[in-house]
């Protein structure tokens, strides 16, 4: 079991910048996937940001251009750089992993507690 603590959250104004960091409690080396998402009030969980193992990314587009994912394995964390925040970025952000694992490639899933972030107009 790995435990994922997201923190870096907080209230900043529009056009400001924030950096998300998620530590884990165990290597990340191996994680086939590893991402960020967020859920707004009243609104669904929704992808913003996913790493893959191979270093491919992929990127809401209501925020491409605007946000970095990264991961640094041997701190054995994930980042998200948000530049140009706007309102809409308001929300809780999730941290997820994924990885295979196993001779039966079994998948594991695994979340952090989630982070605030506000962003004033």
């Amino acid at each position: 079991q790995v435990q994922l603590v997201e923190s870096g959250g907080g209230l900043v104004q529009a056009g400001g910048s924030l950096r998300l960091s998620c530590a884990a409690s165990a290597s990340i080396v191996n994680m086939n996937t590893m991402g960020w998402y967020r859920q707004a009030p009243e609104k669904q969980r929704e992808l913003v940001a996913l790493l893959t193992s191979g270093g491919v990314t992929n990127y809401a587009d209501s925020v491409k251009g605007r946000f970095t994912v990264s991961r640094d394995n041997a701190k054995n964390t994930l980042y998200l750089q948000m530049d140009s925040l706007k309102s809409e970025d308001t929300a809780v952000y999730y941290c997820n992993a994924v990885e295979y694992s196993g001779w039966s490639r079994a998948r594991h899933e695994y979340w952090g507690q989630g982070t605030p972030v506000t962003i004033s107009s």
